[in-house]
């Protein structure tokens, strides 16, 4: 199967004013690709993701989608392009209604088309079904999480971004939400995950890096990560500490 290239990342230094939190990150993602980015607190992982989203702009590299630099291009424009993110938190309107944080996903959209966005959206999240007049403040962990990545879908992107998508849900919740999106792979979308739950993370993703003081400190396919004993002790042993969020 003939592979293209979706994301690429070259010597991408960023951070927040004259501070740096990421420093020289290169990688790439090709299409129905699966890469987990996992490390310590504090590791910049969620810096990288609002990088590629344009919410934190890079002061030195370069950072394209399907071929196209998305330099000084704002967040909506890259959202416009095919990039769909899920922020860490959710960040859901807790007094509206679970149709009305999806119809925001597509607000640009005529009204025939979003309600077929969340038909579609329906058929990948069954459980959101009865839900789709409560309101999302009332919704379980897991319930608020199906919506956020819901959300995401609604905009048809070619590439989506997850920021630590299982903090806070039970073992059970988090295999079904890593089957489901594993499932969405069959349409060609490509999936970036940051995680603090590394196990999962690595289960789910082809590929994975490991992120140390804003570089990548080792980078493998996930099954390589997941065999070395260091990278067992660090993050998915007993040594908690270095599962914090980013």
């Amino acid at each position: 199967m003939t592979t293209t290239e979706c994301l690429k990342l070259e010597s991408v230094t960023a951070g927040y004013g004259k501070v740096p939190v990421i420093s020289g990150i290169d990688l790439h993602l090709d299409t129905r690709d699966t890469i987990a980015v996992v490390g310590a607190n504090g590791a910049g992982k969620t810096t990288l993701l609002r990088t590629i989203m344009g919410e934190i702009p890079s002061s030195q590299g370069t950072v394209t989608f399907d071929g196209q630099p998305l330099t000084d291009l704002p967040t909506y424009r890259r959202c416009k392009m095919g990039i769909g993110y899920v922020p860490e938190g959710r960040q859901l309107f807790p007094e509206m209604s679970v149709r009305e944080n999806l119809e925001l996903g597509a607000a640009r959209e005529a009204g025939a088309e979003r309600t077929r966005r969340i038909d579609e959206t329906l058929q990948i999240f069954p459980k959101l079904k009865p839900l789709i007049k409560g309101r999302c403040g009332l919704l379980s962990g897991g319930e608020q999480q199906m919506v956020a990545i819901a959300r995401a879908l609604m905009g048809k992107p070619r590439l989506l971004l997850l920021d630590e998508p299982s903090t806070g849900l039970a073992p059970k919740i988090i295999s079904e939400l890593y089957a489901t999106l594993a499932g969405l792979l069959e349409s060609g979308l490509t999936i970036m995950v940051v995680e603090q739950n590394a196990r999962a993370a690595l289960r789910f993703a082809n590929r994975a890096l490991v992120f140390e003081q804003g570089r990548i400190a080792a980078a493998g396919t996930s099954k390589e990560l997941l065999a070395d004993p260091r990278m067992v002790e660090a993050y998915m042993g007993m040594a908690g500490a270095h599962l914090g969020a980013a």
